[in-house]
């Protein structure tokens, strides 16, 4: 009875530790994500001019050309605006996002050919955006509020400190169960790879962030962001070019009416 009572003990302790080294690894993580978040802060507006490039599985490329405006909100999520301007079939095309800290994402898209606004629903927002392998729910800002988070580990590449952290999308909506983002502790929290994860638990897609540049002494830009599903092989790549920042955007910017405006 004696050596039942040290078993039963032993197990509590082992339990015990396990919960409060999870809870830690939560904490841990969650932590990193604020720090990242608030290294971003303060460049209030931004624009800047990108080709997408889409490349099938056979490698054949078509390219698209289109503007990003966005706005910032420190107490609720950032604001955007994407018009396309080439090809001619795409052209005049746009999407306005309104991200949330809590709660879902605000979506509309522009189409010319019809002259309508559609709202995106809640349960399209992991639909492929513009035929792209970014999905709808990959244009909103990364809000902190919209994960619960797990400390994995540190690595070292190329003399800096990596932290890698697993997120869980708190929209039960999300085209994902899970992402892997790994933070560079070295260079303000900046994002260098996502690996996310379908509804089955399966690698998905994989975001990379090339070729950053420094803005204002504090903002970390990625010059390319490269999207490849695992699954389809297909890539989007996306070139970014001529940032600018605190360019005097306010919300009178970013609604349906300036969607529209920015589509014709």
């Amino acid at each position: 009875m004696k050596n039942l009572l040290i078993i039963v003990l032993l197990t509590i302790g082992v339990l015990s530790n396990v919960k409060s080294f999870a809870q830690d690894n939560g904490q841990k993580g969650l932590e990193i994500a604020e720090l990242a978040d608030k290294a971003d802060q303060g460049f209030e507006s931004s624009e800047v001019s990108l080709k997408m490039i889409l490349t099938n599985k056979q490698g054949q490329e078509s390219i698209r050309l289109l503007e990003n405006n966005t706005l910032e909100f420190l107490e609720d999520g950032d604001k955007s605006l994407i018009v396309f301007n080439s090809p001619l079939d795409v052209k005049g095309t746009s999407t306005l996002t309104f991200t949330h800290k809590e709660g879902s994402d605000d979506q509309w898209l522009y189409l010319p050919a019809v002259k309508r606004v559609k709202r995106i629903s809640s349960d399209n927002k992991s639909g492929p955006f513009m035929g792209s392998e970014f999905a709808y729910e990959d244009l909103s800002s990364q809000e902190v509020e919209k994960y619960t988070y797990k400390y994995i580990k540190d690595e070292v590449k190329d003399g800096e400190t990596l932290q890698i952290v697993e997120r869980y999308p708190v929209d039960e909506k999300s085209g994902y169960t899970r992402q892997v983002v790994w933070f560079n502790k070295s260079k303000a929290y900046r994002i260098e790879k996502i690996d996310f994860y379908d509804r089955k638990d399966a690698l998905l897609k994989t975001l990379t962030y090339e070729n950053y540049e420094l803005y204002l002494d504090k903002h970390w830009r990625a010059d390319e962001m490269i999207m490849t599903n695992h699954q389809t092989g297909k890539m989007t790549r996306l070139v970014f070019e001529d940032y600018a920042f605190k360019t005097g955007l306010t919300d009178q910017d970013f609604s349906q009416n300036s969607l529209v405006r920015a589509g014709r």
